[in-house]
């Protein structure tokens, strides 16, 4: 009498199906999100779910980017999970569970409406969401991921071992695993990799290779959803609140999508003068800071975008209202800005970004999203982000004047370049702070820590600074010896 499993069933007797917590509202950590959610979701909720699945899904977008294995991704996106999108095992009791995996279930289906919109976007979402799956499969106990498994109704058959006998000579035993029997088209990426065994247009897969049916199940089933999602989604035209949202999030892929520096307003440990801008800006400051600071000191002047952008960044710097009215003041050059014109024009609004004047918001300094989100430039305009605005030819050449003294040289272009084509803004930014700050230990894929990419100015100029101290207080330290 043929057991379950040799008529084709691929369930297993239900290893691990009674460790499943009756008192969780999701009991597994893994998800094919069939279901939509159906309670009621806050817009603050929405909106936060979608932002902190976002920032996962552009760090795994950024290992794409720079090329690193499947341990280097691993070990990076561990620490990008713990802060921004925690998913903890059923075993972990004391941990808010149900909570963490309702805000990953709301936070998916927030971002298939994001990028279900072209076909780019959903090429993008596709990939970092198959990446992500494949990470926690990785990551679960056998018990868990074989729960996952008896929990879905997978229509795979268990070939026969008088199939097989007819296929592999000499036949495997027991102890060497059985084959799955799909159609080819349904594991192509297995085909491809010639990791099948192929007969009558049937793929016949090694049951070790089973985690990588299911990755493409998934991918497959994604594909499908976003589709459906794409038709059903002008029927949210109407509700102005979700559409701004969602119009963000779909944006926020290209600068790497803000992380906490958004909300830091603290200043590093040494005070900022006036007189030390131009130094800091030439050792310091990102592409984007730096060209506002080489055209105001050649312009005498910035427009009031450029000005906005410009002067928070100085601002959680470190630069204290008092100096920065000095550093503005001198910098404003033009014959035509006298003093009187400088107080009754420009130092209102200078004093209102530091909160001391108008509603005395504090405002924080502008992320690499919200630089990008900004919209185009008009003439005379230098806010914005290089990467973005310049041509491939200026672009270059103002990375190579900015940098070139730093380590940047033109057999760095090629790559940078490749980056920007792709619109991997963020990455190409963060490679540049790799290679300008080389000198200082930084090698390439360390980002500015710990693997992270840049995703706001001041995170940038602050980590610069910070390895610049580093290497002074070395310096010192050896000095000290010497004399010694």
């Amino acid at each position: 009498m043929q057991s379950r499993k040799e008529k084709g069933d691929i369930k297993p007797a239900a290893v691990g199906i009674h460790s499943l917590r009756t008192d969780l509202k999701y009991p597994l950590r893994m998800n094919f999100y069939d279901k939509p959610p159906t309670e009621d979701i806050t817009i603050e909720e929405f909106e936060t779910a979608a932002l902190d699945r976002l920032r996962v899904l552009a760090e795994i977008e950024s290992c794409f980017a720079r090329n690193r294995t499947w341990e280097d991704t691993r070990k990076i996106m561990d620490e990008i999970f713990i802060k921004h999108l925690p998913l903890d095992h059923s075993t972990a009791k004391t941990k808010p569970i149900d909570e963490q995996r309702r805000k990953d279930h709301i936070g998916h289906f927030v971002l298939r409406f994001a990028f279900c919109r072209t076909e780019d976007l959903r090429r993008r979402f596709i990939k970092a969401e198959v990446m992500l799956f494949r990470l926690r499969y990785a990551d679960e106990p056998a018990t868990e991921q074989q729960a996952f498994m008896n929990s879905k109704d997978f229509d795979w058959q268990l070939a026969t071992p008088e199939e097989m006998q007819g296929i592999l000579q000499p036949m495997p035993s027991e102890s060497q695993g059985r084959y799955y029997k799909l159609k080819w088209t349904r594991v192509p990426n297995l085909v491809e990799r010639r990791e099948v065994i192929m007969k009558g247009g049937m793929a016949y897969v090694h049951s070790a290779k089973q985690a990588e049916i299911l990755y493409r199940e998934f991918q497959t089933h994604l594909e499908k959803e976003l589709e459906a999602t794409a038709k059903a989604l002008p029927r949210l035209d109407e509700d102005t609140r979700l559409v701004p949202i969602l119009d963000n999030l779909s944006k926020g892929f290209q600068a790497g999508v803000a992380s906490q520096w958004s909300d830091v307003e603290g200043s590093p440990d040494d005070t900022l003068t006036a007189e030390m801008i131009d130094e800091m800006a030439y050792k310091h400051f990102p592409a984007c800071m730096r060209n506002l600071h080489m055209c105001l000191r050649r312009d005498g002047h910035l427009k009031h975008f450029g000005r906005l952008q410009y002067g928070l960044f100085l601002k959680v710097c470190g630069l204290s209202i008092e100096e920065a009215l000095v550093f503005w003041r001198k910098a404003f050059r033009r014959p035509d800005i006298t003093d009187d014109k400088f107080n009754k024009e420009y130092k209102y609004n200078f004093r209102h970004s530091y909160g001391l004047e108008g509603k005395r918001a504090n405002y924080a300094a502008k992320s690499c999203q919200q630089i990008i989100m900004a919209g185009a430039r008009s003439a005379g305009d230098s806010h914005g982000c290089p990467y973005i605005d310049f041509s491939m030819e200026n672009l270059q050449s103002a990375l190579l004047t900015m940098y070139g003294e730093y380590g940047l040289s033109s057999t760095d272009m090629p790559e940078l370049m490749e980056l920007v084509k792709k619109k991997h803004y963020h990455v190409a930014c963060t490679r540049v702070f790799e290679i300008t700050h080389s000198r200082q230990g930084v090698k390439k894929g360390e980002g500015v820590g710990a693997g992270e990419s840049v995703t706001h100015p001041n995170q940038y100029a602050a980590r610069s600074r910070e390895l610049s101290q580093e290497l002074k207080k070395k310096a010192e330290g050896e000095t000290d010896v010497v004399m010694q």
